[in-house]
């Protein structure tokens, strides 16, 4: 009981902060949205219901560690745009007395910059680094789990540093039958703690989420679409300073917002192809990403990913390629492994 009404309080902690939310208004610590391993970044970036045997799936609902992960230990290596990288370190485990959780690392690096004075002389470098640690905790009752995770964040520039601390709430719900499951998330409730040196606090980049995933019997794969920012409607920003179309009266038309385009903008698709235990490929579309990223006469692929997973023994080898710009991708690349099969069980007293 006591659990139930500290899990209501959160959530109405939740709603409150929901309430008072900055529509459309900007937001620190948006490195918290960053996909933080392949198999998100394969299928569009947001999956909250897809993920029940991968470790790092708590990163994206905390309603996803359902005792499939115990000793599970992952680590990933993000090759972003320029020389910007991000590595990551998961590890879930079960607790005879406190129940299932996972703890986390999560280290972005920006490189290094060339520092310059007034008048523009070079006066040597200085670099920008991110770091998040995360602390997690889910529990089931029937076909239901609850799931929370405690961050805190670090974002370092020049050696003006700005803290933070966030919560992540999630549900899921997994069908007795059939394989379907329902998640709902609430990301990144929380405040800065201090802001950088000469700034304001500003609001963290909170997100509400909702996705389903389904796999349909005896099909070899599985399909998942995910709703985010729900909490606001109008997340479409046009460029004023973009030129519009010239129609027959030799006026200028600026681009509008239309429904469906706003519509289609909360909705992240993916799909995996369950080949073998031993080898999956994945897919996925983001259509926020595609509509802000996309360059007008360039071509270009933003907004789709793809990826693949091989598992060789105890070790699995997930890989995934997103597309974000023209100018580049980002390449993830995710080593998990089973410390079950190397831990030799305890004797028998």
């Amino acid at each position: 009981m006591q659990k139930r009404l500290f899990l209501l309080g959160l959530l109405w902690v939740a709603v409150l902060q929901c309430t008072y939310a900055q529509i459309g208004g900007r937001s620190a610590f948006s490195f918290l949205q960053v996909p933080t391993h392949a198999r998100v970044a394969a299928l569009g970036g947001i999956n909250i219901s897809s993920g029940l045997e991968e470790v790092n799936a708590v990163t994206e609902n905390p309603a996803l560690m359902q005792g499939k992960t115990n000793r599970h230990l992952s680590f990933t290596h993000l090759n972003y745009l320029s020389d910007i990288s991000q590595n990551n370190v998961q590890y879930t485990f079960d607790h005879p007395k406190y129940g299932r959780n996972a703890v986390g690392v999560q280290y972005l690096d920006y490189g290094d910059f060339t520092q310059r004075d007034a008048a523009g002389l070079e006066e040597g470098s200085f670099n920008v680094r991110d770091y998040v640690v995360t602390l997690s905790h889910a529990s089931t009752i029937e076909h239901i789990t609850v799931g929370g995770t405690l961050k805190g964040a670090v974002s370092n520039i020049a050696g003006n540093q700005a803290f933070a601390t966030a919560l992540d709430l999630g549900g899921s719900f997994k069908h007795p039958e059939k394989e379907l499951i329902v998640g709902v998330a609430i990301k990144n409730l929380g405040l800065m703690l201090k802001p950088y040196d000469g700034s304001d606090r500003e609001p963290l980049p909170l997100d509400i989420q909702l996705g389903v995933s389904y796999k349909p019997e005896h099909a070899p794969f599985r399909l998942s679409v995910t709703g985010h920012q729900l909490h606001r409607w109008d997340i479409v920003y046009l460029d004023p300073n973009q030129k519009g179309t010239i129609n027959e009266n030799n006026e200028e038309v600026k681009e509008e917002k239309s429904f469906g385009d706003q519509l289609a903008r909360h909705f992240v698709v993916g799909g995996e192809f369950l080949l073998s235990q031993n080898f999956q490929l994945r897919a996925g579309y983001n259509h926020l990403r595609h509509q802000e990223l996309v360059q007008e006469n360039a071509g270009g692929m933003a907004g789709f990913s793809f990826g693949s997973s091989i598992r060789i023994k105890a070790f699995r080898f997930d890989y995934s390629y997103a597309k974000f710009h023209v100018a580049g991708a980002g390449h993830y690349l995710t080593l998990t492994t089973d410390l079950n099969s190397f831990l030799s069980k305890a004797p028998e007293l």
